[in-house]
């Protein structure tokens, strides 16, 4: 189908072979993710199509609804063979945020829009997978009721866990899951006073208006006032092909970095959940695992996605944090952006891409300028000293998944207006909670480090934590919390709110009281800086010497 005479403004089509007359494809005007997307299309990387309702209007989402319905939608039907509602062949579609600059988790996503009864027998059909449609419904009304109607999410997680009766909800079937579904639509019923809605195209506007709604969401002005973002930019809205992480044994989604963000080392760093969706990663309310999962769940997928890593950065130039899902053994790419990393990441990066070839020193200097000598140091916890006894670390409390290194110590504090109290007061607080969740983003500004029981390394708050360089420990399975008591329980330990625990994001460890600490510099990283800087100012000098010659 051709759309080129009536392309709408600020519209842009992501598929491979199909390029309308677009209003200048940028950053600014399409958002980052999306113009990423594009990039990576182009590239030839497995991406699927999408439509993508640009920045200019994100201040009245209601004047790109015409465009949508009459122009967009029926492009993106085009570029992917599938029809919007259809009762045999349906499309079914995630509706994503996405600003010219990277806000991780700041705002909205809805999955596997398009769902209805009358889709359901079109996607079993297509997939064979029963237990697939099920489970893409019930997250659907859940998704739909808490972002459009502005439900309490907890009214459909409670719902999880009377069924679940503390199993993995990966492991429901599709009886059970068929009826969660039922009692989803019930719960959205009795709480929102209508029924969830069955006619397709009114989820889509509802998404489309609810992710534009975002953009003013509480965590997300917080983020840009944090990080000094015009809010005037706004965010594009991305609606793409959905593929399905959650098809079964040889499926499942993921994130990932092209190098390790914590200390900038050259080896992939992902997290990966089998039959998952994209939102069980980096939600901050999974557990994930590595990619030795990846790994023995789609071998090839895991092939394809190390060369896939390495082409990113060829084409980026610079260390890459992406999201991807694996559909029945087939990879695909969701996302690509530039990697949140610590100081100490950011110089080793820079420096390893200028070795590698992929920069010019002038980008290295860029890049590393605003880097202090103490940044390239890790606070690291005293060892024993064999003439000294008691120098050492006491026993750890628990184990977990660091997500950013470096040693902390602060007391305990279960919500965010306790750490900005005690902050205030200038304590030093480690915010401890369940999850790793960006709403915590302004409690996770004032607080020195971050202790969840659940929750990934790539989720987007321990990315959060990651870029303000917070130390960061999550999936602690050993931690408890009794918000009644204002309390935790870490092992066999309990200690009040108030008490210290020290963190040690470099060995993933967790210590009661406050524990000694050694700044320990990188050597050869802070020497190869400085020689960077001193090629850097010899030119420097060279060129003012030619330009004002004695």
């Amino acid at each position: 189908m051709n759309f080129t005479h009536h392309w709408p403004k600020h519209f842009y089509l992501v598929a491979s072979g199909q390029t309308p007359p677009h209003h200048k494809p940028t950053r600014e005007n399409m958002g980052s993710k999306a113009h990423n997307l594009l990039r990576m299309a182009a590239i030839g990387l497995p991406v699927p199509p999408a439509l993508v309702i640009g920045t200019h209007f994100t201040h009245s989402p209601e004047d790109c609804m015409l465009p949508l319905f009459s122009v967009g939608l029926p492009a993106l039907e085009s570029a992917t063979d599938m029809l919007f509602g259809d009762p045999r062949r349906p499309l079914i579609v995630s509706v994503r945020s996405g600003a010219p600059v990277s806000m991780p988790g700041m705002m909205e996503t809805l999955l596997n829009v398009g769902l209805c009864e009358a889709t359901l027998p079109g996607l079993l059909r297509q997939t064979g997978n029963p237990r697939l449609v099920w489970d893409a419904y019930r997250r659907l009304i859940a998704t739909y009721g808490e972002v459009v109607a502005g439900l309490p999410g907890a009214l459909f997680e409670d719902e999880i866990s009377r069924t679940t009766l503390g199993r993995d909800e990966r492991l429901l079937d599709f009886s059970e899951l068929r009826e969660l579904s039922q009692r989803f639509l019930a719960l959205y019923l009795e709480h929102a006073g209508e029924p969830f809605p069955q006619d397709v195209r009114a989820q889509l506007g509802g998404a489309v208006q609810a992710v534009f709604a975002s953009w003013q969401l509480h965590k997300a002005q917080t983020y840009r006032e944090l990080h000094g973002i015009d809010e005037a930019m706004g965010t594009a809205v991305t609606i793409q092909r959905m593929v399905f992480g959650n098809a079964g044994c040889h499926s499942g989604a993921g994130v990932g970095f092209t190098r390790d963000p914590t200390d900038g080392e050259n080896r992939i760093w992902v997290d990966f959940l089998a039959n998952a969706q994209g939102e069980d990663v980096v939600a901050g309310q999974r557990n994930a695992h590595g990619h030795e999962v990846l790994a023995q769940t789609a071998p090839d997928a895991w092939n394809e996605l190390q060369a896939t890593a390495v082409q990113l950065e060829q084409t980026f130039q610079d260390m890459q944090d992406f999201e991807f899902t694996v559909q029945d053994g087939a990879l695909y790419m969701l996302q690509t952006r530039s990697g949140k990393r610590t100081p100490l990441a950011a110089a080793r990066i820079a420096l390893d891409l200028l070795d590698e070839g992929l920069i010019d020193a002038e980008t290295a200097r860029e890049r590393t300028h605003a880097l202090r000598d103490d940044d390239l140091a890790t606070l690291r916890l005293v060892t024993q000293d064999a003439h000294k006894p008691g120098t050492g670390p006491a026993t750890s409390l628990a184990e977990a998944m660091s997500a950013c290194n470096g040693v902390v110590s602060g007391e305990i504090a279960l919500d965010a207006l306790r750490a900005q109290e005690r902050a205030a007061a200038g304590v030093a607080v480690v915010l401890v909670r369940q999850d790793a969740q960006t709403n915590d983003i302004a409690a996770l500004d004032a607080a020195a480090g971050l202790l969840t029981q659940r929750g990934a390394r790539t989720s987007h708050a321990a990315v959060v934590a990651r870029q303000m360089n917070k130390v960061c420990l999550v999936a602690c399975s050993a931690l408890h919390i009794d918000e009644a008591r204002r309390s935790v329980r870490i092992g066999e330990h309990e200690l009040a709110e108030g008490e210290v625990i020290t963190l040690d994001g470099n060995e993933g460890l967790v210590y009661a009281g406050q524990v000694a600490t050694v700044s320990v510099s990188d050597e050869a990283l802070l020497a190869r800086l400085r020689t960077l800087r001193k090629a850097a100012s010899r030119s420097a000098h060279k060129t003012d010497k030619h330009q004002h010659p004695a």
